[in-house]
């Protein structure tokens, strides 16, 4: 009997390897990032993808640090709190001549610390001897390169490749060059300081003979930008400048600190990886979609991302819209999937994408970049009242509007849809953009052109943000147009989705308009949005209580017991931190915030579990049970943007944070705190050129706010249900027994 294939081949799969021998840790940079081990090697041990990468292409694939060719013993190592740089301790294991031990194991005290900047990876690596006889050491630190592509090192396999070449071009210093087939050379360049004893085209040797209580250090650079290396600072001038340049960056955003240890904790890393993925672009400031996978320029990734900071930095937002209209659509292209006025989903600028060996180039192959696009606009001019920078991006919102209303509905019914316009493109091109994640009640994926049931949300959101946006700019006739459009969206909207005998919204409808009645987190995306109605609102939180979506860790992103449920897939089954924390901004918008309190809870248990406390891009959707952590997804980015920001938006959804810049004003409307938290204190948020530090304490079910400091005109108010609104100054107090919808 023929076997049957339960599943076609992914042209854009990322292959799991086995179980890493050492963990990873990951530095970041502008456009490089590194993987390393724990050891601060790369390549020396299976199990990872480690490399220095730059502009999605490996310029470094090994980096090992060996004594006496001896592997170093592993005392300890760890990423700095804000991620600046890796720090490493090391030993010597006992070295031997012929069965004689001429060094014992913890003599020798081995220090690497290592940091990125501008391109160009810095090591230091020290030697102490701690024993009071002569240390003789051999130390050799071993490179290559194989210059792939970021899509090789995810498993794509390419017939053909360009031409490397490797040269020594001065003392301690090599340069490894790659003709790509594309056309272009990239270099790389690795200095040593002081001149090794040896150095060959993948090894440079140091021998020496320490003296009891001696140092010795050995400085290295890796370039990604070729020669270049030479002429970048010294090691620790470059540190002190790296640290500059990241305060520089986070100046001006608002800080959270709780009574939990351990959310601060959370919090801590959240907002330092946020931060390492946001790149420097010519546009502003823009946060990487994660590493490794994804460390470039994704539209919907940076528009969410975006979301989720708004309120403690509107300066990212400012930035992800800039650099999005810049590289707004402007012709039809079948393999970059693009029409007039839509926004990005991807950019690559690796040798692949170059040649088209995949399509990601500049690639246009999502449905809801640009409805969040328009979203984003509204929600940064609610926030900031900036009408500048609103009046920059009008016409672009214009041009994304006219693309959702023209290009967008494929068939004219008035839902935006999506059919990949070549088979080089993502088959599904919503947030669930694995190939079996739309389907219906009997597993079948559905086919045709397909309208997913948050794109309608944010399409409504977006004509609602774009009529409050025309009318600031005193185009009063096209707000009421989109007000109308959207009005009528929101009736259609109810008509086609709603599945009354599974008290949920069908997660898409297919291309012949049949509902895929499945029970998905995609749902709770059109509360986020305001386009349910109050009544269907409180059935849908009653379906998303139930423990087929609830694991414990979060919301998982396929109901248990649906056809294509695996808490181990990508979509799903999984739990994906930004879902939650879409989610959690939904329910807080319809007053229902019980069910908030679950999601961050159970994503605090969950990070808690997590190395450094990291919240990766997702997880495996298994039940929690008590005494074990969550199961981690094998290929996951760690860390990833909207990961990063979700914590952020769940506490202002916690907070019912929103922002009057007219009037100076910062609202909590209904403010709930969880029962593991007593305290949330917010310093320095800014609201034009004033800011205000205030907390929120809980004392059993009463909440009080204080207003800590002010500088500026702002005023900071607590609307505990809409009878009740009272204004606090500097060291003011309100309390409420009972928390109102």
């Amino acid at each position: 009997m023929q076997r049957k294939t339960l599943r076609p081949e992914q042209p854009f799969y990322i292959q799991a390897q086995g179980p890493a021998s050492r963990p990873r840790k990951i530095l970041k940079h502008n456009d490089a990032f590194a993987v390393f081990d724990s050891h601060g090697d790369i390549g020396a041990v299976s199990g990872g993808h480690d490399g220095l990468f730059d502009s999605d292409t490996r310029f470094l694939s090994r980096f090992e640090l060996l004594i006496n060719e001896e592997q170093p013993l592993l005392l300890g190592s760890n990423i700095r709190d804000d991620n600046l740089h890796m720090y490493v301790d090391l030993t010597n294991p006992d070295i031997l001549s012929g069965e004689t031990v001429v060094l014992p194991k913890d003599s020798v005290h081995i220090s690497r610390a290592i940091f990125l900047r501008d391109g160009v990876m810095h090591v230091r690596i020290a030697f102490e001897n701690h024993d009071f006889r002569h240390a003789p050491l051999k130390i050799t630190v071993d490179f290559d390169n194989d210059f792939a592509d970021i899509f090789e090192v995810r498993g794509a396999r390419r017939p053909r490749r360009g031409y490397s070449r490797k040269r020594i071009i001065g003392d301690g210093h090599v340069l490894i060059s790659y003709d790509g087939l594309d056309g272009k050379r990239r270099d790389a360049s690795i200095q040593f300081e002081p001149k090794p004893s040896d150095l060959t085209e993948t090894r440079a040797t140091f021998n020496v003979n320490l003296r009891g209580g001696e140092r010795f250090c050995i400085f290295v650079s890796a370039s990604c930008r070729g020669e270049r290396a030479a002429s970048t600072l010294p090691f620790f001038k470059g540190l002190r400048a790296a640290d500059r340049d990241q305060k520089r960056a986070t100046r001006g955003v608002a800080s959270i600190e709780t009574s939990s240890a351990t959310v601060n904790e959370i919090l801590c890393r959240s907002v330092s990886d946020f931060y390492m993925l946001v790149s420097d672009t010519v546009q502003g400031p823009y946060p990487y979609a994660g590493i490794p996978w994804y460390s470039t320029t994704f539209g919907r990734d940076g528009i969410i991302a975006a979301m989720q900071l708004l309120w403690m930095d509107p300066n990212i937002a400012r930035g992800v819209l800039r650099r999005l209209a810049a590289l707004q659509a402007t012709e039809v292209n079948a393999a970059r999937d693009s029409q007039p006025g839509k926004i990005l989903h991807e950019m690559r600028g690796g040798e692949m994408a170059s040649l088209n060996e995949v399509p990601f180039g500049l690639y246009y192959g999502s449905i809801d970049s640009t409805p969040l696009f328009v979203m984003l606009a509204g929600m940064y001019l609610e926030r900031t009242g900036d009408t500048e920078v609103l009046s920059e991006l009008w016409p672009h919102i214009e041009r994304a509007l006219k693309w959702i209303d023209q290009y967008g509905d494929i068939d004219g019914d008035g839902f935006l849809e999506y059919q990949r316009a070549a088979q080089t493109g993502l088959a599904n091109q919503g947030w669930k953009d694995s190939f079996d994640s739309i389907f219906h009640r009997d597993g079948k994926l559905a086919e045709g052109a397909i309208a997913l049931v948050e794109v309608q949300g944010y399409v409504y959101a977006a004509k609602r943000s774009a009529s409050v946006c025309a009318e600031k700019l005193g185009y009063y006739e096209r707000s009421e147009q989109l007000a109308s459009e959207a009005h009528v969206l929101q009736r259609r909207f109810e008509e086609a989705f709603w599945v009354e005998d599974i008290g949920c919204y069908a997660i898409a409808l297919d291309g012949n308009k049949q509902r895929c009645e499945i029970r998905t987190s995609n749902a709770f995306h059109a509360l986020f949005c305001g386009i349910v109605s109050p009544e269907r609102a409180s059935t849908l939180v009653d379906c998303l209580g139930r423990v087929e979506f609830n694991s414990g860790w979060g919301i998982r992103t396929v109901a248990g017991g649906e056809a294509r449920y695996n808490p181990m897939s990508y979509h799903n089954g999984s739990v994906w931190p930004h879902d939650n924390a879409i989610i959690a901004s939904g329910l807080a918008r319809y007053g229902h915030k019980d069910m908030i309190e679950t999601i961050f809870n159970g994503m605090c248990r969950a990070a808690s579990w997590m190395d450094q406390r990291r919240l990766p891009e997702l997880f495996c959707g298994f039940s929690s049970k008590r005494g074990r952590g969550p199961t981690l997804y094998p290929v996951a980015c760690s860390p990833q943007a909207w990961a990063s920001g979700a914590p952020f938006m769940i506490i202002q959804a916690m907070l019912g944070l929103e922002f009057k810049p007219e009037s100076h004003e910062i609202t909590l409307r209904n403010p709930m705190l969880p029962s593991t938290l007593d305290e949330i204190t917010v310093r320095d948020l800014q609201l034009g050129n004033a800011t205000v530090d205030f907390s929120v304490r809980r004392d059993g079910s009463a909440v009080s706010l204080r207003v800590l400091k002010s500088k500026g005109p702002i005023r900071v108010t607590l609307i505990l249900d809409p009878s009740q609104k009272l204004s606090y100054a500097k060291g003011g107090k309100a309390q409420a027994g009972e928390r109102t919808p």
